[in-house]
């Protein structure tokens, strides 16, 4: 089976997830229904830090770990 060419497919917390070639971070958080406020994410490795969220093109084969934050009291 192959993927056309306008969608990739990456992992998200070990499962695969296809989405749209130009998707980019904040929207795939969205599509995901996560609130982006209440996440962390690490980028093929890496913890990446927000402000760099909306410049994160998704690329086929990226590797995705989100976890929720939660909130204590």
């Amino acid at each position: 089976m192959s993927n056309n060419s306008n969608q990739i497919t990456l992992q998200v917390n070990g499962e695969s997830r296809i989405c749209a070639a130009d998707t980019k971070l904040p929207q795939l958080l969205e599509q995901l229904d996560l609130n982006p406020r209440l996440v962390a994410v690490e980028y093929n490795g890496e913890i990446l830090h927000r402000q760099f969220w909306s410049d994160t093109q998704m690329k086929d084969g990226d590797q995705l770990e989100v976890v929720t934050i939660v909130g204590g009291g």
